[in-house]
């Protein structure tokens, strides 16, 4: 069925069914779907007025607030184009990114203005800089080049007619989500609306019975259906990456709440007071890098907090692994945890479901409907046939990367006359069909002929008691090519001694995979992702080989 899905739509439906309902929470501030649909009202209209037209890129340079989604909202309204932003980049990055996604609008916190100030005569395109108060205190004070944000949405208005360009919305309206990855410049990736709609659920979710909808009266029935109670989300994870972002919209598409922590610096522990504080039902975190410190927070605090509002804990971009999944099921054993396997490009490549007693296998997971694995001649690769291959996803994919063609042609390809989207991901296909993930290829390491995926060994790394966080390189070598080096980072006071680690390794997996070299630094310094340098962390443990 042919649909042209857009979110602005999909949200007003749902503020008008729920006016009062609880849209977005952060501390103390309270916003009803109400709020949120004026609020973003009144920014698309000043959009409109600065000249904005359409697809005109907005920008988001914003830590996880309320204002986030309100200027995503606003930009959906307005047939403009949201544009997330990285707040962890330097001055260089910050006038690429803007300059690459031709962006002539930024809402950003007032702590970044500095930063701004650095690089703003280069993007002549900015028509308009919002500034928005810091959710904490800060010396920050408002630039005088910028406008307030919040006396522009929080004016009253007597019209509430929902704001729109004159060229109408459309489901071929973009949202683009500029993705770091491992290596190179920010690329953005470019999501029709209506794709992303149909890719995330349809305004459904399995896990909590809620089928999808095909039209705007199916949706607001659905919000309104008394069994369904709307979900509570709490993003641990920045809004400025897809796994926060996408999984924000799902919860809103269901009518549910989304609630944020003014706090920019991650705890465990206050997300769990937080948890409490605002029974929320779900938690959305990106694997390992934030589920082992909420683990190590249970563990410290055995019955601190009533979590039994929480029944679900999501995560999708890098390895969360089933030992971790273990340990939390020991605490929350009525909590499902799910783990999706999916990319800024490919949004439902695979998933796994584990619960108490039944924690899923590290890196494994059940193929999508639209998924495949191919070889390196786009030969399938089937069930336990032992090959390794590249993971495709057809169907719902997005259009490509934003004013990249050669990018965009090495990433979305066409095999046997269908459209994949082909992430970069390497992995097997298990005897009984599941999918075991290796890693990227792009950091893959060719030792003595012999591809190793840098992912693959750092899960075992991470078991060795000595190790907190790993991540492996390759290190050039006369006779093998390249050998594998582990950086590791130890937990306080903990000695590494390499041949143990190696040892450790080689227990588990072929020789070939067991590090050669074993590094360590103080800190591995994942991004807020879960994702590394591996450039940075190569450079590393070269220097310091050399020095040996």
């Amino acid at each position: 069925m042919a649909t042209n899905w857009n979110w602005a739509d999909v949200f007003e439906t749902i503020a008008a069914a729920t006016p009062q309902m609880p849209a977005q929470v952060c501390g103390e501030r309270r916003f009803t779907w109400s709020d949120f649909d004026r609020r973003a009202n009144n920014l698309a209209e000043d959009l409109l007025s600065a000249g904005l037209s359409e697809q005109s890129k907005v920008a988001a340079y914003l830590t996880n607030c309320p204002e986030y989604l309100e200027t995503y909202f606003a930009a959906f309204k307005g047939g403009f184009a949201p544009v997330n932003t990285n707040f962890r980049y330097g001055p260089d990055e910050i006038r690429y990114l803007f300059d690459n996604a031709d962006a002539e609008a930024v809402v950003f916190h007032a702590s970044y203005a500095t930063l701004i100030e650095q690089v703003r005569d280069q993007l002549p395109l900015v028509k308009r800089w919002y500034v928005v108060d810091d959710p904490e205190p800060t010396s920050a004070s408002r630039p005088d080049w910028a406008i307030s944000y919040e006396e522009v949405v929080g004016a009253s208005r007597t019209d509430q007619k929902p704001v729109q360009g004159s060229w109408g919305r459309s489901g071929d309206h973009l949202l683009l989500l500029f993705t770091g990855g491992t290596t190179g410049m920010p690329k953005g990736v470019m999501w029709r609306q209506d794709d992303l709609f149909n890719v995330v659920g349809s305004g459904g979710n399995g896990l909590l019975g809620r089928p999808p909808v095909g039209s705007l009266g199916e949706l607001r029935d659905a919000v309104l259906a008394p069994p369904n109670a709307a979900p509570i989300l709490l993003p641990g994870c920045p809004l400025m990456h897809g796994t926060g972002q996408f999984s924000a919209m799902i919860c809103l598409a269901l009518g549910g709440s989304v609630v944020s922590q003014p706090e920019r610096s991650f705890s465990a522990e206050r997300l769990f007071d937080t948890v409490e504080r605002e029974a929320v039902m779900q938690v959305v975190i990106v694997g390992d890098a934030f589920a082992r410190p909420l683990l190590a927070a249970l563990d410290a605090n055995p019955g601190r907090w009533d979590l039994s509002s929480l029944n679900v804990i999501s995560s999708s971009g890098v390895m969360w692994s089933q030992e971790t999944k273990d340990g939390l099921l020991e605490h929350l054993p009525n909590v499902v945890l799910f783990d999706s396997f999916g990319s800024s490009e490919a949004v439902g490549l695979g998933a796994s479901v584990s619960t108490k007693g039944k924690a899923q296998k590290t890196a494994k997971f059940a193929l999508g409907p639209t998924v495949h694995v191919f070889d390196d001649d786009n030969v399938r690769v089937e069930a336990g046939d032992g090959r390794t291959g590249f993971v495709a996803i057809s169907g719902f994919v997005p259009l490509g990367y934003y004013k990249d063609p050669e990018k965009t042609a090495k990433t979305f390809r066409t095999i046997d006359g269908t459209r994949y989207s082909v992430p970069g991901d390497y992995a097997q296909v298990t005897d009984d069909g599941t999918l075991h993930l290796l890693g990227r290829g792009s950091v893959c390491i060719n030792t003595g002929g012999e591809k190793v995926f840098p992912e693959e060994v750092e899960e075992v790394l991470k078991l060795h008691a000595s190790v907190v966080d790993a991540v492996c390189v390759g290190i050039p070598d006369d006779r093998f090519g390249e050998v594998i080096c582990a950086v590791v980072e130890s937990p306080p006071g903990a000695v590494v001694v390499a041949d143990d680690v190696i040892a450790h390794v080689r227990a588990r997996l072929a020789t070939y995979k067991s590090p050669r070299h074993v590094v360590v630094i103080d800190t591995i310094g994942r991004a807020a992702n879960g994702k590394v340098d591996y450039k940075r962390l190569t450079a590393y443990a070269r220097d310091l080989l050399a020095q040996r």
